[in-house]
């Protein structure tokens, strides 16, 4: 086992076997040690439904806080872990200032407000990439990151596959005149 210089806790990295991030992360809580699992709240289309889902910030990986007097030994037959994460033949330390920004990121994923769905027939404007600044009405979703919208183009209407990066809701009261 590698020896650790410091008293105090120290945050590590552990790498968890293959889609076992949960077990390993439940499994570790109960066997009392202090886990960090970054989760971020984001929107998926599931079954043609926009819905919010918790996703792991760093599929595969979690942290763990430990000391020089914490019992390491039952870490490398926890159910779900794989093992430590290794720097300089020692397990990697994490900053605390690290961990703290990561909470903060995830706390707020979790307290925003999810942005009020697109409705069929909504005015968008392209605001990058070589479309824009042209606008065009919504059509519908196209998996999970990307928009139809039905752009006047060239004379006729033209449907067009876009990333949802790369439009807004058209700005009350801005209009374009031709």
């Amino acid at each position: 086992m590698p020896v650790i210089s410091s008293d105090q806790p120290n945050w590590y990295l552990l790498q968890c076997k293959p889609r076992q991030d949960e077990r390993a992360h439940l499994n570790l809580l109960q066997q009392n040690y202090v886990v960090f699992h970054p989760q971020l709240v984001s929107e998926r289309v599931i079954r043609g439904k926009r819905q919010r889902v918790q996703e792991s910030l760093f599929p595969g990986y979690l942290f763990i806080q430990l000391s020089r007097d914490d019992n390491w030994a039952p870490l490398r037959s926890t159910r779900g872990v794989s093992r430590f994460v290794e720097f300089n033949h020692g397990p990697a330390t994490v900053a605390e200032h690290v961990i703290e920004h990561l909470r903060a990121r995830c706390l707020e994923s979790t307290l925003s407000e999810p942005d009020e769905a697109l409705k069929p027939g909504e005015n968008l404007q392209i605001v990058s990439g070589p479309l824009a600044p042209l606008e065009g009405v919504f059509l519908g979703l196209h998996g999970t990151d990307r928009v139809m919208i039905l752009l006047q183009f060239l004379n006729r209407e033209q449907p067009v596959c876009l990333p949802l990066s790369v439009i807004e809701r058209q700005q009350a009261g801005f209009h374009t005149y031709n």
